[in-house]
């Protein structure tokens, strides 16, 4: 199935190719529990930026592999390029336009990030 989503301001905008039943997960390290974030992780071949490029700016930490991308004018974070998974996007799964038929939320121990990082390795391969 393929969804569309962006930011709140609507500068940014994506699409993204996923299942009706997205498993996401709920990361609480503290940018992502600070912001909410749901994660569907892809491979970069089913992610296409439709609008908004010009419109990101990057924000990087501790080992600066994450790349985390925000629209500019209204701050929101609606996907980005996770340490986990440099090779694919991570996208919000709160930044959809529309709903998923099913969504399964599974806790992630980002706090512990190196004990289970290897757990998401597979998401962004085809």
């Amino acid at each position: 199935m393929k969804y569309q989503g962006g930011c709140h301001c609507g500068a940014v905008r994506f699409e993204v190719e996923a299942p009706d039943h997205i498993v996401s997960q709920d990361c609480n390290c503290s940018v992502c529990a600070k912001a909410g974030f749901l994660h569907l992780i892809v491979p970069k071949s089913k992610f296409t930026l439709l609008t908004g490029k010009d419109n990101l700016t990057t924000y990087t930490f501790n080992t600066g592999v994450a790349k985390h991308l925000f629209c500019k004018t209204c701050g929101v974070k609606s996907f980005y390029i996770p340490r986990s998974n440099p090779d694919g996007v991570d996208v919000n799964v709160r930044c959809l336009d529309t709903r998923p038929q099913q969504l399964t939320i599974e806790p992630f121990d980002g706090q512990n990030w190196e004990q289970g990082a290897h757990t998401l390795a597979h998401l962004s391969q085809e």
